[in-house]
């Protein structure tokens, strides 16, 4: 959502505000499915105790904290975005080192830094490279060529939502979501106007698009990633999450085409 903000020229809040009503679609469909699934193979259920939810609160307190201080510094204008991510850099780092005690100052800085510094280290060798091509799409007037074939070719709003639909799931499956952001955004912010797509709205559409390419096979990320980490062929993972894809499909539609979804909760 930041990422996405930040390329695509939208304030942080908006995107906020404009994902919170369909992540909140895209939760009550697979947990739907999760109910109908559990009562149909007969598991067992569990009575709902307030008193045993209320310790779970408790329990994960200062995990449930981070995310609202974030927020909240971010939209009661407190702090920047880079400013955010410090100040949630600095809580982590305090709560596993003096609440959790899961991490040791002495002994587990320093490597907890150089894993930290590594990755964030690749990421950005990710982007660098995004940033460059880019760079050069911009300079060889690829944006400015598909937005004349687009408004050429293309005269249905819905035929164009749809096309975008496809086209996001194919680069949601062969690209990560980083790259894609830096690559894809600022070619395909220019058609938004032309068939008056709200550029919140088409953030959200963006970003549910490509969290679905990860599941998408042949070559969605999270695919391999699950195949490797519970050593399962891939076939079978391939099968396992054709249910879910199917689900969070109707929800990227719904997503696209109610466009309310997406503004509803915008100021002004």
């Amino acid at each position: 959502m930041i990422l996405y903000a930040v390329v695509g020229g939208i304030a942080v809040d908006r995107m906020f505000l404009g994902g919170f009503l369909p992540g909140v679609l895209l939760v009550l469909l697979m947990n739907g499915y999760a109910v109908r699934t559990g009562i149909l193979s007969g598991a067992k259920r569990t009575p709902f105790s307030l008193t045993e939810l209320r310790g779970a609160i408790w329990e994960a307190k200062w995990d449930i904290l981070l995310p609202v201080i974030v927020l909240l510094g971010i939209f009661g204008g407190f702090a920047t975005v880079v400013e955010s991510a410090a100040m949630t850099v600095l809580y982590a780092f305090l709560v596993e080192a003096f609440v959790h005690r899961d991490i040791s100052v002495r002994k587990d800085l320093a490597r907890v830094g150089t894993e930290s510094a590594t990755l964030i280290g690749g990421v950005l060798i990710v982007l660098a490279a995004a940033m460059g091509l880019t760079s050069y799409l911009v300079d060889a007037g690829v944006p400015g060529t598909i937005l004349a074939w687009v408004k050429s070719t293309i005269h249905s709003r819905i035929l164009f939502l749809a096309i975008l639909n496809l086209f996001l799931l194919a680069v949601g499956s062969l690209m990560d979501i980083f790259s894609a952001i830096v690559v894809v955004v600022p070619i395909i912010t220019p058609l938004a106007p032309v068939f008056d797509v709200d550029p919140v709205h088409l953030g959200v559409i963006f970003l549910a698009n490509l969290q679905l390419g990860y599941l998408t096979p042949p070559v969605g990320m999270n695919l391999f990633l699950a195949a490797y980490r519970f050593d399962r062929p891939l076939g079978e993972v391939y099968r396992s999450v054709l249910p879910f894809l199917l689900i969070l499909l109707l929800g990227v539609i719904a997503i696209t085409y109610i466009p309310l979804l997406s503004t509803i909760l915008l100021p002004g």
